[in-house]
């Protein structure tokens, strides 16, 4: 049996549409585990794939998922478990492989069967190769990032629906206030349009350069790691690169960021990058399909206006 994980509805369709090739592959049963309330979801999940859906009515809280996922694990022994790459996903993933003595894999961006073995693919050495790895031992965890594989959709397909009610652990951590981020810090990594800052900027007050061209645009505003981490300009959602959000828009466009392998890595799989920097020497400059060598605070309002026109 294949499990499937993610609280994110759009990434747990797309890991159960690359499941469910696997899952033929290997002759196997899928199956999709919902952490939530409501059985029109988890009905698509079997049109997307699913034999079964385990229905589990909790609260998406890690520690609780954990259990969850562990107390299936141990029931129905699966082979594989894919996971959603988000924050959630992230967390729980090596937290269950470590109470198995399984390995896990994170980021991967290829799933695939060689000699009837799975093979993962993942960037490696801050995403200047990618290698492809195995597992030892079962269950193999795997995270896959979102909006990596397409989803599938066949309403003609059936499957069973479980509710399953589970005796859970009570959380080590307390929730004390939840607040809603901003839709812009919500879509970063669902935007086709990126206008992201890096260290070039002289001053906090300046980004307000790059949040007039990504209006005018109609994209989102992104940030290297020193302006979100270092100078604390940008809160850590708009952060892009290998240890903050991995993107795939369809525009890209970096302003006065130097153009280090950690972001690089976050930027790989953008359809075209066009990068604005002073220095004609910058790294970026390698990465980026278009290249602009010049004065960011020149460049980039005679842009916006010519947009804007």
């Amino acid at each position: 049996m294949i499990f499937t994980f993610s609280e994110d509805y759009e990434t747990a369709l797309e890991i159960l549409a690359k499941g469910r090739e696997i899952a033929d592959s290997l002759r196997l049963e899928l199956a999709a585990i919902s952490i939530r309330k409501h059985d029109d979801i988890a009905n698509t999940y079997i049109f997307c794939g699913a034999n079964t859906v385990y229905s589990v009515d909790a609260e998406l809280h890690a520690d609780i998922v954990v259990d969850c996922l562990c107390s299936l694990i141990n029931q129905h022994n699966p082979e594989i478990l894919l996971i959603g790459g988000t924050r959630l996903g992230k967390e729980v993933a090596p937290r269950i492989a470590q109470k198995f003595g399984a390995g896990c894999a994170t980021d991967c961006i290829g799933l695939s069967l060689e000699k009837g073995e799975f093979i993962v693919k993942r960037f490696v050495l801050g995403g200047r190769f990618i290698a492809n790895q195995r597992f030892l031992r079962k269950p193999q965890i795997v995270t896959v990032p979102p909006r990596r594989f397409g989803k599938k959709l066949d309403t003609a397909r059936t499957g069973e629906i479980i509710k399953t009610t589970l005796k859970l652990v009570e959380p080590r951590v307390q929730v004390l206030e939840k607040k809603d981020k901003t839709s812009q810090e919500l879509k970063i990594e669902e935007a086709d349009i990126i206008i992201s800052a890096g260290r070039g900027f002289k001053r906090k007050e300046d980004l307000n350069l790059i949040e007039s061209l990504a209006k005018v645009l109609g994209g989102a505003v992104g940030c290297s790691r020193s302006v979100a981490a270092d100078l604390k300009w940008l809160p850590e959602e708009h952060w892009v690169g290998l240890s903050g959000h991995k993107v795939k828009p369809k525009l890209y466009i970096a302003i006065g960021i130097s153009g280090q392998v950690q972001h690089i890595a976050g930027i790989r799989d953008a359809k075209t990058i066009i990068a604005i920097n002073s220095d004609p020497n910058a790294p970026i400059f390698k990465a980026c399909d278009y290249g602009i060598v010049g004065d960011l605070y020149e460049i980039v309002p005679a842009l916006t206006n010519a947009i804007r026109k």
